[in-house]
Formats: structure tokens, C-alpha cells, sequence
């Protein structure tokens, strides 16, 4: 069983999308890899959950171990002050307290649930729930990343994990960012659009480079206009997910051979967790919402921080197609030098294509981008 200090992966762990085949062997190892995963410090540690062999996940892991760092030691006095919330934000943004941290959140899990534990120090409203959310999207959005992990495959120790990492990121775009974007959101709810037009506004806005310090005001002005009504969630994630996957794919310098920007896979691998979180019973819709808003702003904020290209559908519509999904899933995996991103992107646009489906042909969803996600010229 799945604790807040013991990982429990199994093949009914409801995964929002896994490969088939995955085994009690592969869910064992992987499990275990994790378990190893949480005795080291939070950086460097990328593990993928689907479709391997036990063989790969270890193998993949080993690699990846060695760069790890040992965790700082705990201390029980400073774990105890952080019941006392002043005291736990003097400690934030301070790597050498994760241990403490993640202590800290196995404790409050123990013995309030993940639930309530969620509701509090993510979704309170209290200065310091304000701050860690803001604090999950810092670095990469890894920490929510981590967050979605352990949401979808029902693993309260990596939630803890998620938690305490968020704790020790800097917040740099509450203040800068989120709350600008929010009171302009509030203030002209009528100026709403979708995320492609948004992208056209930006572009075409000659005082937008992405970059919050010179352009700050700009930048969030923009980002507003992105607003995910209670009643509408399943279609903006959809949108979210769509136009996420589309700009990424389509980032490409026609002088140059095919690639994929290193920060915009980011926003796609924590797309997918997106569905999770819309699907938690024990969040409310205006959480919900909350955090769909902050997932399409920050897409916006990340596109437009790598000079927001122009896309190139093009060079991926032409593209040459050999491998079906079995193939494509066993070469990202086994990929000699990946370290669990392109994995993750794979599984997210083979969860995309399944999501986005039923709305190809529909009218329900305008003015998203030509090209769908499932490979259709059609606009879905």
C-alpha cells in the first residue's frame, strides 16, 4: 500500500495513460527505483513510469542515480517550527530544509490526507499556500510535474515530495507574474481569448520579448486574457493541450534538421497531469480553474521567453511517418541518451491524440490550430 513515506506502484494505479503490457515486474522495480529515488536530494532525479521492461528502468535509472545528490540530514527542531507557518517561510527557498520539508509533509499527510493537506497548503488562500502555488511552476514546473505524478498514479509520498520541493524554489512569479495577470483578468473579463490568438497578439505586440523584467507589464497583459470558465474546463484543457503540443511540434528553423525546443517539452510533459488534476474529486471547480489558467499562462510565458517562433506546421505535416505507437514508446525508452523527457513527451502526445480525438471534426472548439494533434489537416 502507498504511504507518505513508502511508493506503491501497480498496473491498476489508474494511469491516465500507460503503454500495454506493463507488468507486476516493471510496476515492482519501478517502485523500487522511486523508493531509492527519495533517500537522495530533490534535484536530479527524473524517473519514467510506462511501458519498460524491468531491465531498461533499472538501467535508466542507475544512469541517471549517479548524479544525484545525498540528501541533507534532517532536524527535528527545524521540522517542528514549520507547524508555526512564519517560521515555515523564513525557511523557504533554502535547498538544505527539502529534507525537512519533505518530513514535514509526510507528517501532515499521516495524519490530515492528502486531501485536506492539498487544500491547505496549495489552495488556502493564506499567504503561504499564495506562495507554493506559485512555487510549483518555478523551475521548469518541475515541481508540479512531480505534484502530477503523484496524483495520477495515487502516490502520497511523491505528493509530499512535490510539496517540499515547491518549498525550496524561489517565487519569482507570484508578484512578477500570476497576480498582475490575475487582477488584469478580473478587471476586463470581456477581452478573453484562446491561446493561438493570444500567441498572434504577442507576436505582433512589438513590446513583447519574454522577458518579465523588461517586459513584465506587457507580457502579463497578454497572459490575462487566457481565462478558463468553471463551465468550460474539459474544452480548455483540451485547448490547453492541443495548442501546447501544436506550438512545440512546430518550432522548427526551416534551415535546420528537425528538433525540439529542451524548455517547451517541459510544457508539454506537464500537460497530461492536467487531466488528473480536473479529475481530483476532492478539488473544487474554481481550483480547477485556477490552476488551468495558470497552466496556459505559464505556456505563454515560456513560449514567449524563447523569442515566440513563428510556426512551421509544415515541416510536420510533411513529415514522413514509419513507426506506429509500440515502436515509438520501446525506441523513447530505450533511447541511449535520454534521461526520462523524451519518454514522457512521447506518452503525453500518444495521451493527447486519445483526449483530443472527438473534438477533430467539431465546431465545439474554434479557432485552434489547423493542424490537430491526431495528424488531421482538418480544423479540429
Amino acid at each position: 500500500m502507498a504511504t507518505s513515506s513508502k511508493i506503491f506502484i501497480t498496473r491498476e494505479n489508474g494511469a491516465v495513460f500507460s503503454a500495454p503490457g506493463l507488468s507486476w515486474a516493471s510496476a515492482r522495480k519501478v517502485s523500487e527505483v522511486l523508493q531509492h529515488d527519495m533517500e537522495n536530494h530533490i534535484y536530479l532525479n527524473n524517473i519514467e513510469f510506462h511501458g519498460a521492461s524491468p531491465e531498461p528502468i533499472q538501467l535508466q535509472y542507475e544512469r541517471e542515480a549517479k548524479r544525484q545528490r545525498a540528501a541533507f540530514p534532517r532536524d527535528e527542531t527545524v521540522i517542528q517550527s514549520f507547524y508555526n507557518k512564519k517560521e515555515f517561510m523564513k525557511h523557504m527557498y533554502q535547498e538544505e530544509q527539502y529534507s525537512n520539508f519533505l518530513a514535514f509533509f509526510q507528517r501532515e499527510i499521516d495524519e490530515k490526507g492528502v486531501t485536506k493537506v492539498l487544500n491547505e497548503y496549495l489552495f488556502g488562500g493564506d499567504e503561504l499556500a499564495e506562495s507554493l502555488l506559485s512555487r510549483m511552476v518555478a523551475g521548469i514546473v518541475h515541481p508540479i510535474m512531480h505534484l502530477g505524478s503523484g496524483a495520477e498514479f495515487q502516490q502520497p509520498a511523491i505528493i509530499a515530495q512535490a510539496i517540499a520541493q515547491a518549498s525550496v524554489h524561489k517565487d519569482y512569479l507570484g508578484d512578477g507574474f500570476f497576480q498582475p495577470a490575475t487582477k488584469v483578468s478580473a478587471s476586463d473579463s470581456e477581452r478573453s481569448m484562446n491561446l493561438l490568438g493570444i500567441m498572434e497578439a504577442m507576436r505582433a505586440d512589438s513590446k513583447v520579448d519574454g522577458i518579465l523584467k523588461r517586459a513584465g507589464a506587457e507580457v502579463s497583459k497578454h497572459c490575462s486574457q487566457w481565462t478558463v470558465p468553471e463551465d468550460q474546463i474539459q474544452e480548455k484543457l483540451v485547448e490547453m493541450i492541443n495548442t501546447t503540443i501544436y506550438w512545440t511540434a512546430t518550432a522548427q528553423n526551416p534551415r535546420k534538421q528537425l528538433k525540439l525546443d529542451f524548455y517547451f517539452i517541459h510544457a508539454v510533459n506537464l500537460s497530461i497531469f492536467f487531466k488528473a488534476f480536473t479529475d481530483f474529486p476532492y478539488l473544487s471547480a474554481s481550483n480547477k480553474s485556477r490552476l488551468l489558467e495558470m497552466k496556459g499562462r505559464m505556456d505563454l510565458l515560456i513560449w514567449a521567453s524563447r523569442k515566440m517562433p513563428e510556426p512551421q506546421p509544415d515541416d510536420i505535416l510533411n513529415y514522413p511517418i514509419h513507426l506506429g505507437w509500440p515502436e515509438v514508446f520501446v525506441n523513447s525508452y530505450l533511447h541511449p541518451s535520454d534521461d526520462g523527457h523524451l519518454a514522457k513527451f512521447v506518452r503525453t502526445v500518444a495521451f493527447a491524440e486519445e483526449l483530443c480525438r472527438p473534438y477533430e471534426s467539431s465546431r465545439n472548439l474554434k479557432n485552434l490550430p489547423v493542424m490537430g494533434i491526431c495528424g488531421s489537416k482538418s480544423e479540429i
